[in-house]
C-alpha cells in the first residue's frame, strides 16, 4: 500500500525509534481514510450513530441551557461548553452571574485552547469533556504531585538554576496552575500544545513536569538574572512563543531520558 509508510498510530513509537517531529496530523488523517488491518478501529459500523446521538445530546444540551437563559446567540462559545459542562456535572450555579469557580477557569482556559485546535463545535465540545474528565479522575492523584516532581528534576539538570529560585523564594510561586492544572493552555501556541496533549491524552500526565522543566533550562540565563519571585513567576507566565516547538521537542527528550520509553507514566 503506497500510504502505508505515512501511517502511524501514535507519536510515542515514533519517538521510541528514535523520530521527532513527525507529522502526526496528516498521518492520522490518512490513518482514519481507511481500515487497512480490518480490525481498525473497533466498533467502525457504529461511529455514525454515536456521531448523531452526540450531536443529539449537544444541541439538547444547548436548547435547554437557552431556555432558563443561561446562554444565548451571542455567549462567546467557550463560555457555552462550560455551561454545558456544568448542566451535565450537575453543577450549573443558580445565576449566570455567580463568580467561577477554580475548577471553571480550568476548564475554560482548556477550551479557549482546544477551540484553536477543532472547528466543529460538537466535536470540540466532546474532547474538551472527555479531557478534562481524564485530568479530573484519571489523573487527581497524580497533578498535584507535578510541583515536587518538578523540583527534583530540575534538581538534576540544573541545581544551580534550582538554588537561584530557591534564594528568590520563587519555587513555591511558580506558575503551577498554568502548567499542570491548565496543562500549558494559554501557556504555549496551538502546534506545540498538541504535541503536549497527545502525551496526556495517551497516559501520561507527567510529560507537563517535562515541559516545565525544559522552559526553565531554555530561559535560563533570563531566569538567573531576575531576582525576585514576582519577576520570575511573571516571565515565566509570558514566555516568547518563539521557542515553544524546540522547547516541546526537548522536553520529549528529557522525558524518554528520566523515564525510559513512557507510555502511560504516571
Amino acid at each position: 500500500m503506497a500510504e502505508d509508510s505515512q501511517r502511524n498510530f501514535r507519536s510515542v513509537y515514533y519517538e521510541k525509534v528514535g523520530f521527532r517531529g513527525v507529522e502526526e496530523k496528516k498521518s492520522l488523517e490518512i490513518l482514519l481514510k481507511d481500515d487497512p488491518l480490518g480490525i481498525l478501529p473497533p466498533h467502525h459500523e457504529s461511529h455514525a450513530q454515536v456521531m448523531m446521538c452526540r450531536k443529539e445530546q449537544y444541541t439538547d444540551v444547548l436548547h435547554a441551557l437557552k431556555v432558563i437563559r443561561f446562554v444565548s446567540d451571542s455567549t462567546p462559545q467557550v463560555d457555552v461548553y462550560l455551561r454545558m459542562h456544568q448542566l451535565e456535572s450537575g453543577k450549573l450555579p443558580r445565576s449566570p452571574s455567580f463568580p467561577l469557580e477554580p475548577e471553571d477557569e480550568i476548564f475554560l482556559a482548556i477550551a479557549k485552547a482546544m477551540e484553536e485546535m477543532v472547528e466543529d463545535n460538537v466535536d470540540c465540545y466532546w474532547l474538551i469533556r472527555c479531557f478534562v474528565n481524564q485530568l479530573n479522575n484519571k489523573f487527581r492523584d497524580s497533578l498535584p504531585q507535578l510541583p515536587k516532581a518538578f523540583e527534583q528534576y530540575l534538581n538534576l539538570e540544573d541545581s544551580r538554576l534550582l538554588n537561584h529560585m530557591k534564594t528568590c523564594s520563587a519555587v513555591t510561586k511558580l506558575p503551577y496552575d498554568l502548567w499542570f492544572q491548565k496543562c500549558f493552555a494559554g501557556c504555549l501556541p496551538e502546534s506545540s500544545l498538541q504535541r503536549v496533549w497527545d502525551k496526556v491524552i495517551s497516559g501520561s500526565c507527567k510529560i507537563l513536569v517535562f515541559v516545565a522543566v525544559e522552559i526553565l533550562l531554555t530561559f535560563k540565563i533570563k531566569v538567573m538574572a531576575l531576582n525576585s519571585a514576582e519577576k520570575i513567576t511573571k516571565f515565566l507566565e509570558n514566555i516568547p512563543q518563539d521557542s515553544s516547538d524546540a522547547i516541546v521537542s526537548k522536553a520529549i527528550d528529557l522525558w524518554h531520558k528520566h523515564c525510559g520509553t513512557p507510555v502511560h507514566s504516571m
